[in-house]
């Protein structure tokens, strides 16, 4: 085989055969394919597409290029939650323990965040002494002895999809569902769950930008699932607002733990609780959606959940009274109030804007290597439909560095528009995809 004729053939709209797939994800992780090959390749594949067939074939050789988790030795049903990413989605540090309180093995991989705020594994750090590198062996007994561990990835996790993704982001190949999908789905494939559990994010802080672009990446990763034997299920949410009222990665720890507790924000609750209970349906612990909610529902309300995330964050080496007493997670010097300049109802709140601010204060990061400060974010007092009095506090700042506050003030600019009309309700779940 030759790389110049698989170019050639997708080029033209060509089929590829399984055999020519995994030619192309061997010969590019151990290097004989060079970047420029690979990079004409995938923008072939951006302008004329590949069939589920294909797609398939690609994210099971991207997840065989490299270490794939053997789960098998914990019993029952393993299910694995992924969100395609959004502003203040703290979702996993609910989810995890939550579901794990519930009797669902928790065995998760997280990456660290590029964007709007600090990834799952971040967001932990902000727990004192919390280790996120465990070997595989510490990581699988975790999961034996208390149900739940969320670590950082593996180094040799998938090597195919980590060379290909970084070559799409500078080459104008990101935006194409095959290579999306196959990205997200050889990474949970290799991390061994039996089942999958997507979140899919759709509106303005999200990257699927409209419903239509989000329902065909959900429907592309569920057949991915269904092909390889995973049953996957697909809920497609929204991020026209941020998630909850934290954004940074203290904040939404500490948000997080209320959630767990049912104090919660609405949509958080919601959207936590729905999620959960189709990992319980996944995992074969409920015959239902409703028996699943129900017990999830009992478990925050009789503390169980909250104690699970303090187990998980003393068997990781963290200090669980940080679980118990919020005021010791990392704290901001500075806090700035904005207020609304008029009367009226939040019309719209663009999660994009409110996730720009919240990099340029530190939260986020925009390279792998920049640090990111814990303790900054911000807190919204309003969402969409709210109404509100000219003088009421939208959002409290918690800021570090005087410079980086105005700077994100400036980024947050319009991000809230006030209207003297109560805006239609917008979904919090568009649709459920499932095979």
């Amino acid at each position: 085989m030759r790389m110049v004729d698989i170019i050639i053939k997708k080029r033209d709209g060509g089929e590829l055969t399984t055999e020519e797939i995994q030619f192309l994800v061997d010969g590019y992780t151990d290097g004989s394919i060079p970047d420029y090959q690979m990079s004409a390749w995938a923008m072939a594949v951006l302008l004329k597409g590949m069939t589920a067939r294909e797609t398939g074939d690609l994210t099971l050789a991207m997840a065989g290029s490299g270490e794939q988790l053997d789960l098998s030795s914990l019993s029952g049903i393993k299910v694995d939650k992924h969100s395609t990413g959004g502003v203040g989605d703290k979702t996993t540090l609910v989810v995890a323990p939550l579901v794990a309180a519930a009797g669902i093995p928790v065995a998760k991989m997280s990456g660290r965040g590029l964007g709007y705020s600090g990834g799952t594994i971040d967001k932990l750090e902000s727990f004192s002494g919390f280790q996120v590198e465990r070997t595989r062996e510490q990581f699988l007994q975790q999961v034996r002895d208390i149900g739940v561990s969320v670590i950082g990835q593996s180094g040799n996790l998938t090597p195919a999809d980590k060379k290909l993704y970084a070559l799409r982001d500078v080459t104008g190949t990101v935006d194409t569902v095959p290579l999306i999908a196959s990205s997200i789905m050889s990474k949970k494939i290799a991390a061994g769950a039996d089942a999958i559990l997507l979140d899919v994010k759709v509106g303005k802080g999200a990257f699927m930008k409209n419903l239509e672009e989000a329902e065909t990446l959900a429907k592309a990763m569920v057949a991915i699932g269904t092909q390889v034997g995973r049953k996957t299920v697909a809920v497609i949410s929204d991020m026209n607002q941020p998630l909850g009222f934290a954004v940074g990665n203290a904040l939404e720890v500490k948000e997080a733990v209320e959630t767990l507790a049912g104090r919660g924000p609405k949509d958080l609750t919601e959207l936590v609780l729905s999620i959960g209970s189709r990992m319980l349906l996944l995992g074969g612990l409920v015959a239902t959606v409703e028996e699943g909610r129900a017990k999830l529902e009992d478990l925050m309300a009789t503390g169980k959940a909250v104690d699970k995330l303090a187990e998980m964050v003393e068997a990781q080496g963290g200090d669980k009274q940080d679980v118990y007493d919020l005021s010791r997670l990392p704290q901001a010097k500075i806090i700035h109030e904005v207020v609304a300049s008029e009367d009226g109802y939040v019309e719209a709140i663009d999660a994009e804007a409110v996730g720009h601010a919240s990099v340029v204060l530190g939260a986020g990061r925009l390279t792998k290597e920049m640090p990111i400060d814990l303790a900054v974010g911000f807190v919204l007092h309003k969402k969409r439909g709210d109404q509100v009095r000219a003088g009421e506090v939208l959002v409290t700042v918690h800021a570090n560095d005087e410079k980086l506050l105005q700077s994100a003030l400036e980024e947050l600019g319009n991000a809230f528009a006030i209207s003297t009309k109560i805006p239609p309700e917008q979904p919090l779940i568009y649709k459920i995809i499932e095979a």
